[in-house]
């Protein structure tokens, strides 16, 4: 009996020393921040081939290859945006994997929030609350913030993207960092401890997605262009 009462002391005690973790969050911001002007924008968004020409830029939502069949409202040319401090932290992300012959291809970075809402009207229109509800599709991102990148790895010298098992987009499990094995898994995990390193934090949803904090971010509308 005193055996029994102290394993139980002690199950609670490791318990008590566990962090608890909250579910997370879609990546999305909660605060409703306003939109700031044009101008504005020009100011604090960077195209992020002007900090690193050797990026590798395919903006999917400027083109039809992308879910919805249609280029989306705001995207009006290839070219990816960010705040200049997440742009010089992915261009050093770039430098560390240039020395293992490998590099960056982008498939999003800044997004208008009108971009945002066609994707919200399109679930409606294709009867999808799920995406909404799952946490693969919100209204308001951190894309609308320059502060979020969709992206992979490419072989330098061939150009090809490396196996990163599901497709940019996927909405499915498939597409979850965590659910991979053997090389799908190894590049993935290759891609997120870079990363990171860089003040980088991955999506779990979406091996794609990462995103990289700021104090003070603002929303922007302004057209890709």
């Amino acid at each position: 009996m005193a055996f029994r009462s102290y394993l139980a002391a002690v199950v609670l005690l490791v318990a008590a020393c566990i962090p608890f973790r909250k579910p997370e969050p879609p990546p999305v911001n909660t605060p409703e921040l306003a939109t700031v002007s044009d101008t504005v924008a020009d100011s604090l968004l960077v195209d992020v081939q002007r900090v690193d020409s050797t990026f590798v830029v395919d903006i999917r939502y400027a083109t039809p290859n992308n879910f919805t069949g249609s280029p989306l409202p705001g995207y009006e040319a290839n070219r990816a945006y960010l705040r200049a401090e997440a742009a010089v932290a992915l261009a050093l992300v770039n430098a560390d994997l240039r020395l293992q012959g490998l590099g960056l291809k982008i498939f999003d970075a800044y997004r208008p929030v009108r971009a945002s809402e066609a994707m919200v009207a399109w679930t409606e229109r294709m009867n999808r609350p799920d995406l909404l509800r799952d946490g693969y599709i919100a209204s308001r991102s951190r894309h609308n913030l320059g502060l979020a990148v969709d992206l992979t790895l490419i072989d330098l010298a061939s150009r090809a993207e490396l196996a990163m098992g599901a497709h940019f987009d996927m909405f499915s499990r498939a597409a979850h960092t965590a659910n991979a094995r053997g090389v799908v898994a190894t590049n993935r995990q290759r891609l997120k401890t870079v990363m990171e390193r860089h003040g980088f934090e991955n999506y779990s949803k979406e091996w794609w997605h990462y995103s990289y904090n700021i104090e003070d971010p603002v929303r922007f509308d302004r057209v890709v262009r």
